[in-house]
């Protein structure tokens, strides 16, 4: 064996510094597997956290590790969630009795001290500090050289016993731990399941560590945002109760927005928080469970820095800007009106806006929702949970949303009618945890069928309008200045996403919202909504947004002929609706028309003309999946060209879209810089017989309808968890849509995969991900976010 000169002086030089350093812990034997030449080329000065080391984390590590689903709760996205560490409790548990302690970062414990006493345990070394330690009594090393030990094969599916599923077992090894994990999962290394680093970032990681990781200080805000932030908390903390009340109904409708001030960075963002202490003096956050629970004394409302990466998923962005101030002023603090008592901090109170909210005026709390209508639907498609599945299966898969006028003349935005009908709007979320679901539902069902009995009542002598009159009870977004007024959601399984316009092909459903529903859904879903709660509250929590995603379609059908809505209604779901005796007490709204002058036999697909028709430009021109006027086929220009081709992939349907990934990227190389590329997104839109039951499988025959089964092509990256990446030379476009159009079987499908596909194992993963990353930022500087890799598929 030849003797290593260089390696035994170092561990010579390391042994005296370990006998010098004043531990009384004995010096460890050297681990057998620690890579010592990483230890001898350590450089002299110190790595640089946020020019060098974070960048690799964000898109080699925060890209799984970057919300409340990040394996083991370890959070990478920020110093302080590398500092807190990781944890073996689970944070999505949809069996458990009693709810789970809640560990939000930032809000449930302000020290690394505090963590450890909520069972966080660390991934660095938190011992005596010299390079050797630093490396062996860190799991984020152990894990990060595992996988430069056993890489993974550079070609084809990963090896049997790689475990995808989000509810999969998780290990969370500890320091302790590390070496069993080692040898019972020789490729369970990091990234898990994917590529291993590039040797140049792994030696930058290893290097940091060696040194001791060093973290900055939390980032301060911007001399920009400083002066903005005194003028935005002076607002905030007004003394008069108004002036409180106000403040409480923005906090609660902020609380999980990404605030992003005019004038400052793309990337910086702040939060809004409730704090024990007023501005200028150090915050001392309120950790309640709810933006509304009762804080215990006196509130202030303070603007903090977001720190670190900033990730797709839970990305929500609300902009602050003088015209926003002004509008704020204009809408809630101009109005005449007292406030003489604030509103309990009481669950059954505080749990029910319409009731807690009703001195504020209607009008004014309506503008403010539809003034940023996508940031609200984005907060229960995305919001701050990151996994929305007890949300979003109720939904379908991809449908549009309008809005009624907020000067149109109908009961629900009267607000004198609304808050006598206030009782009738409660929740479950005013139980918080409940395990009594059937007397939950019956009870809420019953208080929702009184609700809608009396607008049936006021709509009783309402006079049928024609259908281009009908159009003026839609919102046009203020004359066509607002895009807000036309939305597209997007559902891929448990996650989802929102944008602006009408996306897609006529959609099967869609909703109409007023403010009462706006306004539900935001404190059922968002506000209320417990990640931690038990099996009792997520599933009360999924029974009342059927509701009230029946309140939306069932205003869209109020706009059809009386003769077809039952049709209409039942075929979305195959009959099931009916058999559950959900049209129990609606017979007059089923029966009644308000809407006249229908001259097809194909009504619904004519109100979507006249929507189209009355939303102009904010429906968009989607010239993919729609083509409205006819499609120009441009050889000339490119992208024009590209969209033309992509026409055909957008026309795949039937049950072929079960063996595709929900959500697919597509690069078109063009053959010069990467930045020229193109992207598009191939969205799978899956049919339902029933959105209603959340037990069965959601590919279950019972609630699957396969050959109804769409696509939807977006010339834009759409959502936040890619399923697979494709990457096709511009030249090979029309060869890569035909064969994927000629997709009938799996096996046609690996063929395809193989030619075009990026698999897990690809050498060139890495790459790819960092370029649709990329392109998203120069597509969207402050709207964009990192994509999560946890859905990334074995294909």
């Amino acid at each position: 064996m030849r003797f290593n000169c260089g390696r035994f002086l170092l561990l010579t030089v390391m042994a005296v510094l370990a006998a010098c350093s004043g531990s009384q812990q004995p010096l460890m034997p050297a681990a057998p597997d620690l890579e010592y030449d990483l230890l001898f080329s350590l450089p002299a000065r110190r790595i640089d956290y946020h020019s060098e080391v974070e960048p690799i984390l964000a898109k080699r590590c925060v890209v799984c590790h970057g919300c409340y689903d990040a394996p083991c709760q370890l959070k990478l996205s920020s110093p302080a969630g590398i500092a807190r560490g990781a944890s073996k409790e689970k944070v999505y548990d949809g069996s458990r009795i009693l709810p789970a302690e809640p560990s939000r970062l930032f809000i449930d414990a302000q020290t690394t001290a505090q963590w450890r006493q909520k069972d966080f345990y660390p991934v660095l070394n938190e011992g005596f500090d010299n390079p050797r330690r630093n490396l062996e009594q860190s799991v984020m090393y152990r894990l990060l050289y595992l996988k430069q030990r056993h890489p993974l094969a550079r070609t084809g599916r990963l090896p049997a016993g790689f475990d995808l599923r989000l509810d999969r077992e998780q290990s969370c090894p500890t320091i302790d731990e590390a070496d069993d994990y080692a040898r019972e999962h020789p490729l369970g290394g990091m990234p898990y399941a994917l590529p291993g680093l590039e040797r140049k970032a792994y030696t930058t990681l290893v290097h940091w560590l060696a040194q001791g990781a060093t973290m900055p200080d939390p980032p301060q805000p911007s001399a920009a945002a400083a002066a903005q932030i005194r003028r935005w908390e002076a607002m905030l903390n007004g003394a008069s109760n108004k002036e409180k009340l106000i403040a409480r109904y923005l906090y609660e409708h902020l609380f999980q927005a990404h605030l992003h001030f005019a004038g400052t960075g793309e990337r910086e963002f702040y939060r809004l928080v409730r704090s024990h202490t007023p501005p200028g003096q150090q915050p001392v956050i309120i950790a309640s469970r709810r933006p509304y629970g009762d804080p215990q004394g006196r509130v202030y409302y303070r603007l903090l820095r977001i720190p670190g990466v900033i990730v797709a998923k839970n990305h929500t962005v609300y902009e602050l800007s003088d015209k926003r101030m002004a509008r704020l002023r204009e809408l809630f603090y101009a109005p005449d009106y007292k406030v003489g008592r604030l509103p309990s901090y009481a669950p059954e109170v505080a749990s029910n806006p319409i009731r807690a909210f009703a001195t504020l005026p209607l009008k004014s709390r309506y503008r403010f929702l539809l003034d940023d209508a996508r940031f609200f639907i984005e907060g229960f498609i995305k919001g701050p949970v990151c996994r929305g599945q007890i949300a979003l299966n109720v939904i379908e898969d991809r449908f549009w949303v309008v809005f009624f006028d907020p000067d149109a003349k109908i009961a629900s935005l009267d607000g004198e009618r609304l808050r006598q009908t206030a009782n009738y709007l409660a929740s479950p979320t005013e139980l918080e945890d409940n395990f009594n679901l059937l007397a939950s539902r019956l009870y809420y069902q019953q208080l929702f069928k009184r609700y809608i009995t009396s607008k049936q009542m006021q709509m009783h002598d309402f006079k049928p309008l024609s259908l281009d009159e009908a159009m003026d009870f839609i919102w046009d977004g203020d004359g066509g200045t607002n895009p807000n007024a036309a939305l597209t959601v997007f559902r891929h399984f448990d996650s989802a996403s929102v944008h602006e316009g009408f996306v897609g092909d006529f959609p099967e459903t869609a909703w109409v919202l007023d403010y009462s529903v706006l306004e539900r859904i935001h404190y059922l879903l968002v506000a209320g909504y417990d990640v931690y709660g038990n099996i009792g509250h997520q599933l009360n929590t999924r029974l009342y947004m059927d509701f009230l995603r029946t309140e939306g379609e069932d205003f869209f059908l109020s706009f059809l002929p009386a003769r077809d809505r039952l049709r209409i209604r039942n075929s979305w779901y195959q009959g099931i609706r009916q058999g559950d005796n959900d049209t129990e007490g609606l017979e007059p709204w089923l029966n009644k028309d308000f809407v006249t002058g229908y001259h097809s036999d194909d009504p619904q697909r004519e109100l979507y003309r006249h929507l189209i028709q009355r939303l102009g430009k904010l429906a968009g021109n989607d010239v993919i999946n729609r083509c409205p006027g006819g499609c120009i086929d441009d050889a000339q220009n490119r992208r024009a060209h590209a969209n033309f081709m992509m026409q055909k992939a957008a026309a795949m349907h039937g049950k072929v879209m079960q063996i595709l990934p929900d959500l697919a990227f597509v690069r078109v190389t063009l053959g010069g810089r990467p930045q020229d590329d193109l992207a598009y997104t191939f969205i799978s839109d899956k049919a339902y017989k029933s959105v209603r039951s959340m037990f069965s499988d959601e590919k279950g025959a019972d609630r699957r309808d396969y050959l109804d089964d769409r696509q939807t092509v977006a010339p834009w990256l759409e959502g936040a968890y890619p399923n697979f990446f494709y990457s096709v030379p511009y030249e090979k476009l029309e060869a890569f849509i035909d064969e994927y159009n000629a997709i009938e079987t799996p096996l046609q499908y690996e063929i395809f995969v193989a030619r075009y596909g990026i698999r897990r194992t690809d050498p060139r993963f890495w790459e790819m991900a960092d370029w649709f990353n990329d392109a998203y930022r120069r597509q969207q500087p402050v709207l964009s976010g990192l994509f999560d890799l946890n859905r990334y598929e074995d294909r």
